[in-house]
Formats: C-alpha cells, sequence, structure tokens
C-alpha cells in the first residue's frame, strides 16, 4: 500500500478497534477480528502485552488474512519486524517505544522507503507537537477518561480533544474509556475518529456492538 492510498484510507477511517490478548476472554483471536471486521471496524490493532514475540507473532499471522480480506487496516502494537512480516501496513508505538528508545523520526523505525505506516500515542498537546515532528502517519490522543487498559494513565480529559480538533493536521484519533455514553462528549469535542477497545471486547456481540459505534461516528461526520 501506498503512502497516499494509507494517508486517504486513515483519513477517511472511523472506527479503530482492536484484537488486544487481555479481552480474548476465551475466544480465538480469529473469531475476535472475523466479527470486528463484520461490524465495520476500518482499523484493527494486535495488542497482545505480555506475550512472547512468536506467540504475537502467529497471532498476527492468523488474524492479517481476514482483515486484509474486509479492507480494513492491520496494526501491530510494538512489533515493526511483525508488521513486516506479516505485511501489516501499520504498526504503533507508545513515547517510550520511540522517543526513549532513541527514535526521532518515523523513517528510523519504517525505513526508507517506508515498510509501512507509523502511528504513535500521545497524551498531551507538547507530546503531540514532538510526535508531529518525527511525521507520523497518525497520532493518538488519549486517555480521554479513566480507563483499565491503562489503569495508570491519568485521563487527558476533553481539553486535549478539544486542542487536538483546533490544531492538529494529521490524522489523530481519540482513545481511553469511550463508550456509547461518553461518545457525544468525544464528538462534541471536535473528534471524529476514535479508538474503542473494553466497550467492545466486552460486548456479547462484537459485531453489533462496532456497528453501533461507525453509525454514530458516521452521522457525526456529516
Amino acid at each position: 500500500m501506498g503512502p497516499d492510498e494509507l494517508r486517504t484510507k486513515l483519513e477517511e477511517a472511523r472506527l479503530y478497534a482492536f484484537v488486544d490478548a487481555a479481552y480474548l476472554n476465551g475466544r480465538q483471536p480469529t473469531e475476535v477480528t472475523r466479527a470486528l471486521c463484520d461490524g465495520g471496524a476500518d482499523i484493527i490493532q494486535l495488542r497482545a502485552k505480555g506475550l512472547m514475540p512468536d506467540e504475537v507473532r502467529r497471532m498476527a499471522e492468523a488474524i492479517a488474512p481476514i482483515i486484509k480480506s474486509s479492507g480494513a487496516l492491520m496494526v501491530v502494537n510494538d512489533h515493526p519486524d511483525i508488521a513486516v512480516a506479516v505485511g501489516a501496513p501499520l504498526c504503533h508505538l507508545g513515547q517510550e517505544d520511540f522517543f526513549e528508545a532513541g527514535h526521532s523520526k518515523a523513517a528510523d523505525v519504517t525505513g526508507v522507503p517506508p515498510r509501512f505506516g507509523l502511528g504513535l500515542s500521545t497524551h498531551s498537546p507538547s507530546q503531540a507537537e514532538k510526535s508531529i515532528g518525527a511525521s507520523p502517519d497518525y497520532i493518538a490522543i488519549g486517555p480521554v477518561f479513566a480507563t483499565g487498559t491503562k489503569p495508570t494513565a491519568p485521563p487527558v480529559t476533553l481539553e486535549y480533544v478539544r486542542w487536538a480538533s483546533a490544531n492538529l493536521k494529521v490524522p489523530w484519533f481519540a482513545i481511553g474509556g469511550i463508550d456509547l455514553g461518553t461518545l457525544s462528549s468525544v464528538l462534541e469535542a471536535g473528534a471524529r475518529r476514535i479508538c474503542v477497545v473494553s466497550s467492545i471486547l466486552n460486548s456479547r456481540d462484537i459485531s453489533g456492538a462496532c456497528q453501533a459505534f461507525r453509525n454514530r461516528l458516521v452521522s457525526a461526520s456529516r
């Protein structure tokens, strides 16, 4: 996938969902992936904190063809080498895995020409500005609200979402504690793209939960 096509798909994306090893709840990663695709997720990230790289790679290899056939974008969290190995168009890194690892430009990770696109987590306007200087393909804004996914991370609140809406040109996604009850406030703050983990993965009907979020997001974008 070329840079222009990737940028277009990121611009058009609304719902960024996850296959998170901590939220599988006994389900197979492939089962969860199919449900996310059926529900209309635009982007699906594989996040498998705590698993050995070989386990992450096997999981990535299993779900990559499902995501590709649906037309969604696949993201591999934390493992650029696995993103390359399975042909994922995106990798996602936190601040500590990027800047604290000595990187200053996306090309330090993606290579030149880029083998994949890069997303970066940010938790404040200053981190967003620093991250934009590294030329990522997108950034995440959060956690907006308190979340069990990142229990030690203080919420950035809707103020950061409002700042992002007013100042960022790169595609950005609000993340953290967003559910159907809090979604309206996030949309009112200016977000048009969101990441959702637990509110979808803890649902008995993953596909239906995806569709409910997507319907609200599409309506807000009209």
